[in-house]
């Protein structure tokens, strides 16, 4: 929840005086970066060195505010070219070095400039190392961040952040989703369709499909069993997107299982993949959230490099294959720095899903394979 006045960022620069309040009554004092105001959310941190415009633009971040580990950002601007969405989703932002003057041949405005545009309520030069080792020990939390006429004493602010919805039981992915079906073509010679649900799909998913000769045709968070077979789909994918996956109706998720429809999903797709399984799912106390993520395929052996934003993740057996409604499943992947699960696999159906994000922009693109792996079943289906 955000409200702000945006004004002119030129004008407020070094002006303005801001305040981060996290729900254990820790606070950063700092200067207000982007719009005025104030702006309540999960404070998570996210680890990537790149990629910044990615982050603020996924729509997974909605209702959450991002602490950059990078100390410097901004450096590069903000172009035209690699937003992910719409627009910024992040519910606010933490950098302690901002950049001053942003400086690449694609940038177009300011990083400043576009937060303040888009009315997101950020702080900066506060010690983002301290507030990171914060949140590692104590766990992702709630926090607001206050700033120009919003400022007032630390206790009034920690009863208004104490008095924010939490993450835990927030269904969020209608919040973000298109609300009309679109469809991106095939390049080239189109060889599959695939209905994708937009539980908060990112730009780079369905162009990545079409790459491979996949028209997509990307259909709303609540589209109905009937709505997705209306399009004669070779596969369906379910797409990364934010909240508590304890809160989504399964009904589409199970119908296509029982159809044997070819099946992938990313992120939220696969934890949603995994309740429908009869696998539950948990918080984790500070999620994972970067481009640096160790990540091994369990079949082949393989450590890829990959890029994450989750709080939530799967509880499933490493050590065993386990039974389920539609056939024996087992974890594909895990996170090699705290074991867990990154992927599930059926074995007697074709369907799979993935924790990490192989489509992610601005790298790595070790796991990229995986939409080939996603064609390859649909390739077997129709054989």
């Amino acid at each position: 929840m955000t409200t702000s006045n945006p004004g002119n960022a030129s004008q407020r620069k070094g002006a303005s005086a801001a305040v981060l309040v996290l729900e254990d009554g820790r606070t950063f004092r700092g200067r207000a970066y982007g719009a005025v105001g104030e702006t309540f959310g999960e404070a998570v941190f996210n680890t990537g060195m790149t990629g910044y415009q990615e982050t603020l633009t996924d729509p997974s971040y909605h209702r959450q505010v991002v602490v950059m580990t990078a100390p410097h950002v901004g450096n590069t601007g903000v172009n035209d070219e690699d937003d992910e969405s719409r627009r910024i989703w992040v519910a606010g932002y933490v950098v302690r070095d901002p950049a001053r003057v942003p400086s690449n041949w694609r940038s177009r405005r300011s990083l400043d400039d576009e937060l303040t545009a888009q009315g997101v309520v950020g702080i900066s030069g506060i010690d983002t190392r301290a507030l990171t080792r914060h949140l590692r020990e104590r766990g992702a939390m709630r926090v607001g961040i206050f700033s120009g006429d919003a400022l007032a004493d630390d206790a009034a602010l920690l009863a208004r952040v104490q008095e924010a919805p939490q993450m835990k039981g927030a269904n969020l992915s209608a919040e973000v989703a298109t609300t009309e079906t679109y469809v991106v073509p095939a390049t080239g010679t189109k060889k599959f369709t695939v209905a994708a649900i937009d539980l908060g799909i990112k730009g780079m998913t369905p162009h990545l499909m079409a790459e491979r000769g996949i028209e997509v045709h990307v259909l709303p968070a609540t589209a109905t069993v009937e709505e997705v077979y209306a399009v004669e789909p070779d596969g369906v994918f379910l797409s990364n997107g934010p909240g508590d996956p304890a809160t989504a109706d399964l009904t589409l998720i199970k119908a296509v299982l029982e159809r044997k429809t070819p099946l992938f999903g990313i992120c939220f797709g696969n934890q949603l993949l995994g309740r429908s399984l009869g696998f539950g799912t948990y918080k984790l106390k500070y999620g994972h959230r970067g481009i640096n993520q160790p990540v091994q395929d369990r079949s082949t052996g393989k450590v890829e490099v990959t890029a994450h934003n989750h709080g939530f993740a799967v509880d499933a057996p490493l050590d065993k294959v386990s039974d389920t409604p539609y056939g024996r499943a087992e974890v594909s992947h895990v996170c090699l720095n705290d074991n867990v699960v990154e992927g599930l696999r059926l074995l007697d159906q074709p369907a799979f899903s993935v924790q990490y994000h192989p489509e992610a922009a601005a790298g790595p693109h070790d796991a990229a394979y995986l939409f080939d792996r996603f064609t390859t079943l649909m390739e077997g289906q129709r054989a």
